[in-house]
């Protein structure tokens, strides 16, 4: 929309780039959205998972926990470890209702990423990615770890720390060329592992009731901690058994209508029943002093007091299987984490670079690898120190979605969805992820260090990718004071930079609008200068008319919102037709604008369509 008479200078004292210039206003009509195909961002496949191969999937990340962490709650609560685990799966039960209720309002990858992009800011979302991140480099780790020890059971002569990097850098390959996770092979590892699981309870269980005096005599041991500290601590180790939860929720997009509750239902059950369980077994039999000296083959050890050799290495074998699983998890899941994060500018777009021969993110593969053979060297593959940095990460990632779910109710309330968490469930649920959070960074500084170092160069990327035009402009600053004897030189690295910001603010955002409300329109102006590095918002009306009055009136209110940023230009756009996803697909190849730059304010009710359908058109009001 052509300005009448615009302030001669509106940006005093600035460079000529940096005014964005004045918007303008023009109209379409000429879209048919008869015959378009609706694609879906960065997803290839639309609900094609069913509740097994789904359960398979995430149940190995999370049943994995119960080859270690027995060990780890009874190193801090002694005897009452079976207790904690209880009381942590009625914690995990909470969260079924809570991570159903935000996967039936928002049913989109990126698990508290996603739902607090859609109800904060991208500055915040992106920092609960980089605790993401941070909780895949340390289940990768562990679950290498702990694979290895395990193989050791096998093969006496391995190495476990060597055979650790080399298990992981193997993963890397493997992903590198383009071998992922299969549904059937992880359902095949998953029947497998609940199939030991249940051999070695239903063994383990006849040995103890056969001989129950180590039990007894364990319980009846003399505590070296007082009750409160060992029941304080042991429940912070013990969240570590439910790391993983969250792994659905990074996928829902890939599970049929209806499986995503039924995955968390499945794991709960999993973790309530063989958590517990294996936690009483062990008291029954192995002395508790060699059980809290953490040892890393937990579980093959009773496996052998209680059936033998054979026993012993059926479970190092599952528990190799499963471990491997989880690691190649952890891959799958960062390479789409990283992906999303990089679609929407919170990382390098160098990140989506594929290679030609087999087309996979071999920067994110590689770079991911780095930094898990980095946290090895630094930690020394001590379990316990993992388990630490693993545990924080994992429970701030978890106390940020219940956040996100208390955000949801507050801010999209009127999103339908089929399950609704009450706020004291919900705020149960935070209140004791925060204990173990606090729990866990009392229970040894050296955690906090290790998690404090990866996570702040984490947000460091994260940070440089949002300051990036100031960082940008201090280059420039740099770059002209040194060369200013050299203009030729001067002039072309100046002239990179400019070009550089120029094309990262020239791109443009999508605002699609029902009416005219001033205060809608400034809050949506508002919105993409604070969280969007751009200068460019066109903001779209849908008619069915070739032209109304209330476009009029729209372009209007925009030249007055336009006016009041001289940042930003505002682009006022009627486009003849119906809104919906079709329409979205023409629009998003007609402007080249991706879709997860295309904003709405929050649907009502009788809207007719669903969040997903709309391909990743963000909600921002």
């Amino acid at each position: 929309m052509p300005a009448t008479d615009p302030p001669q200078d509106p940006l005093p004292e600035a460079e000529p780039w940096e005014f964005a210039g004045w918007g303008t206003a023009g109209h379409i009509s000429d879209l048919d959205t008869s015959q378009v195909t609706v694609s879906r961002l960065d997803s290839a496949h639309k609900h094609s998972l069913g509740v097994w191969p789904s359960t398979a999937i995430c149940g190995n990340d999370i049943t994995s926990s119960t080859l270690y962490v027995s060990a780890l709650c009874a190193a801090q609560a002694g005897r009452y470890a079976p207790i904690v685990l209880v009381v942590v799966a009625a914690v995990l039960y909470l969260f079924r209702r809570i991570y159903a209720e935000v996967g039936s309002a928002l049913p989109l990858n990126g698990g508290t990423y996603t739902v607090l992009l859609n109800t904060t800011n991208k500055r915040l979302a992106a920092a609960a990615a980089c605790l993401t991140l941070l909780s895949y480099v340390a289940t990768a780790v562990i679950s290498a770890g702990e694979a290895m020890h395990y193989a050791h059971n096998l093969w006496a002569g391995l190495p476990v720390f060597g055979a650790t990097i080399g298990l992981l850098g193997l993963f890397a390959v493997l992903n590198v060329v383009g071998i992922t996770e299969s549904s059937v092979v992880a359902l095949g590892i998953f029947v497998f592992h609940i199939t030991t699981l249940t051999v070695l309870t239903v063994v383990g269980g006849h040995a103890v009731i056969a001989d129950p005096s180590l039990l007894i005599e364990n319980w009846s041991a003399p505590s070296a901690v007082s009750l409160p500290r060992a029941l304080f601590f042991g429940f912070a180790a013990a969240m570590l058994g439910i790391s993983g939860f969250e792994s659905s929720a990074n996928f829902i997009e890939e599970q049929r209508k209806g499986v995503f509750p039924k995955t968390l239902r499945n794991m709960w059950v999993a973790v309530a029943i063989f958590n517990p369980l294996m936690s009483l077994l062990s008291l029954g039999l192995l002395p508790l002093a060699e059980i809290q000296s953490v040892p890393p083959d937990l579980l093959a050890r009773m496996g052998e007091v209680s059936w033998g050799g054979l026993l012993r290495s059926w479970v190092s074998l599952d528990a190799v299987l499963v471990l491997s699983g989880a690691v190649l998890t952890s891959y799958v899941g960062v390479t789409g984490l990283m992906r999303r994060m990089s679609l929407d500018r919170c990382l390098p777009a160098v990140f989506l670079q594929e290679n030609r021969l087999r087309k996979t993110n071999h920067w994110i593969i590689l770079a991911f690898f780095g930094v898990c053979a980095s946290i090895m060297f630094a930690t020394g593959g001590e379990v316990e120190t993992l388990a630490g940095v693993y545990t924080i990460s994992f429970l701030s990632v978890m106390s940020l979605f219940a956040v996100g779910n208390m955000l949801l109710k507050v801010k999209r309330g009127r999103l339908p969805r089929e399950t609704r968490a009450s706020w004291s469930s919900v705020s149960v649920a935070l209140v004791a992820v925060l204990v173990g959070l606090v729990g866990n960074v009392l229970l040894d500084p050296a955690y906090v260090r290790v998690f404090g170092v990866y996570f702040v160069a984490t947000g460091a990327v994260v940070a440089a990718m949002f300051l990036r035009v100031q960082l940008l402009r201090v280059v420039l600053f740099i770059v002209r004071g040194l060369v200013d004897r050299v203009e030729r030189v001067s002039e072309q690295l100046s002239s990179f930079v400019r070009r550089y910001i120029e094309d990262i603010n020239s791109r443009a955002v999508v605002y699609f609008t029902k009416g005219d409300d001033p205060a809608e329109l400034n809050r949506a102006a508002l919105y993409v200068l604070e969280n969007e590095q751009t200068t460019y918002l066109k903001v779209v009306h849908c008619t069915e008319q070739d032209h109304s009055a209330l476009d009029a009136q729209l372009a209007e209110r925009l030249k007055e919102i336009d006016h009041l940023y001289p940042e930003l230009r505002i682009d006022f756009l009627s486009v003849k037709g119906t809104f919906g996803p079709e329409l979205i697909e023409l629009l998003s190849e007609r402007l080249g604008v991706p879709k997860n730059y295309m904003f709405i304010g929050t649907p009502g009710d009788r809207f007719p369509h669903r969040i997903e359908d709309l391909g990743g058109v963000r909600l921002i009001l």
